[in-house]
């Protein structure tokens, strides 16, 4: 693979950050979920403001591919697995940054503070509506599973590419050689 062929320093950088922080925003929704959890309140706590990270190194990373695109995908790859690709990233880019506005949404429909640390509070984007803050908790959860079949679906490519067509196509985002 020529140098040329690899996403630059701060893609990779912000790729490989941001997944981090998804996987983990995943199992904290899964722990959340599970209201029994002694520890909701830790989750909560670390959830919001994960989540609005999330939402910022979105903006950031729209930006730093608008400035500095991503290489193009090998000859090799058939177009149907190009579509997929580019449905697939622009289904993770849509739910990186629509879950936390819903998330924030949902919030303040309910008039829960969305603190970030300390005395820091994101101010309430909605007015208060039970009845909306209901809908958009639905939504934040049928976007949760969506956006963790979408993460696996791409994870399972990203493995394929690497471990059995030998492509080039992980190796140009892994920040490793």
């Amino acid at each position: 693979m020529t140098p040329q062929a690899r996403f630059p320093a701060v893609s990779r950088l912000l790729h490989w950050l941001m997944a981090l922080m998804i996987v983990a925003m995943l199992f904290i929704g899964v722990g959340m979920a599970a209201s029994l959890s002694p520890r909701y309140e830790l989750l909560v706590s670390i959830h919001r403001p994960l989540g609005i990270a999330i939402f910022v190194l979105c903006l950031a990373r729209m930006v730093n591919r608008f400035i500095d695109p991503p290489p193009e995908l090998p000859d090799t790859v058939p177009s149907l697995q190009r579509f997929a690709a580019k449905a697939s990233h622009i289904v993770l880019y849509a739910l990186m940054f629509i879950m936390p506005l819903v998330g924030w949404g949902m919030l303040s429909a309910a008039r829960y503070p969305i603190v970030l640390y300390g005395p820091l509070r994101l101010p309430a984007i909605l007015p208060h509506d039970l009845t909306l803050y209901a809908w958009l908790r639905e939504l934040h959860t049928g976007l949760a599973y969506l956006f963790f079949a979408t993460f696996l679906a791409h994870f399972a490519a990203a493995l394929f590419h690497g471990l059995i067509r030998r492509d080039g196509v992980l190796a140009s985002m892994a920040s490793w050689r």
